[in-house]
């Protein structure tokens, strides 16, 4: 036994069977700092199991969670004109989509589903916030308009997850048109008598909150998410004073008569099939079904001959006999 045998030789044995090990395993909540598994974190829906922060959460991921079984169909969203104003800062508007589209998986910054939850039907639209600060573009305005015309036509509630920076800056004019064409949209809900329950998370600004973010029949909100047409950064250098603790998150939007309720990312689903089912006047949702009962044996299923009572009272024309 040599040195080579002892330790050069183990050495070139650990380095060549050494096992790859991912790098996001873990991460790290960006609240209290806590290390989280990542199946951990992804059975919780992305909520810090040590603090209950909310952290982002794509919109396929949403809906995964969301619906019966994360079962749903993509609605087919209208594609707008690719880079109407020929738009460049430090990079090509084109290019920007590609990076976007590369690191999200997603086309564009929103997703809309039909499917159901707690066996209520619904249409769903969800922004992601990954995908260039959710801002809301040209396709954002078809993919409302899309939701709230297949909503009209199965007849069925639209319950949209926003998160969006405001409007799409590339897109100039065009992305502070889709304000006024997404309220109209809301309203085609309104005048067929449809439920529009809006869920707002963190962060929900600019346009999108001075549009169809706050047109909700219901409006429900992520705990400790920024709801604001202007952030508190800009308003306390307009106005130059130091504004409330908390101001504009949804607690705060809460107590002064903003929102409706705040609820939990892991009590959403419920709190939306009761929310939905109440307004469609739908019974309550079953939680649990019973097994269908089980086929009775053939040889119980036979007729069986009746036995003979001899309590019962007897027919008239055998009392006339034993009479006579």
């Amino acid at each position: 036994m040599n040195w080579i045998t002892n330790y050069v030789r183990p050495t070139i044995n650990s380095i060549f069977s050494r096992r790859e090990v991912p790098e996001n395993l873990w991460k790290k909540c960006d609240e209290c700092g806590t290390m989280l598994f990542h199946r951990e974190l992804s059975d919780n829906q992305n909520v810090c199991t040590s603090c209950g922060h909310h952290m982002n959460i794509t919109p396929r991921d949403r809906f995964k969670a969301l619906f019966d079984g994360g079962v749903f169909t993509e609605v087919k969203v209208p594609e707008p004109v690719h880079d109407p104003l020929k738009f460049r800062d430090q990079k090509r508007y084109p290019d920007r989509m590609k990076a976007a589209q590369k690191n999200t998986g997603e086309k564009e910054a929103m997703l809309v589903a039909a499917g159901e939850i707690g066996r209520t039907p619904i249409v769903a639209a969800a922004q992601d916030f990954s995908f260039m600060g959710g801002s809301m573009g040209m396709y954002v305005g078809n993919a409302i308009i899309a939701a709230a015309q297949e909503a009209v036509k199965l007849g069925r509630p639209l319950v949209l997850f926003s998160a969006a920076g405001g409007a799409r800056m590339q897109e100039g004019i065009l992305s502070l048109m889709q304000m006024p064409r997404t309220t109209v949209a809301i309203q085609m809900l309104k005048e067929a008598g449809l439920p529009y329950i809006v869920v707002l998370t963190h962060p929900t600004t600019g346009g999108v909150t001075a549009s169809y973010a706050m047109l909700g029949d219901v409006q429900i909100s992520e705990p400790n998410a920024l709801i604001c047409f202007a952030g508190p950064r800009v308003i306390e250098q307009t106005i130059r004073e130091k504004l409330p603790e908390g101001f504009q998150r949804a607690e705060y939007l809460l107590d002064h008569g903003m929102l409706d309720r705040v609820t939990p990312r892991t009590q959403m689903r419920d709190e939306l099939i009761t929310i939905i089912r109440m307004m469609m006047k739908l019974p309550p949702q079953v939680h649990g079904d019973l097994p269908a009962p089980e086929p009775a044996p053939a040889a119980a299923v036979e007729a069986k001959p009746a036995k003979k009572d001899e309590n019962a009272p007897k027919p008239a024309a055998d009392v006339k006999d034993k009479k006579a």
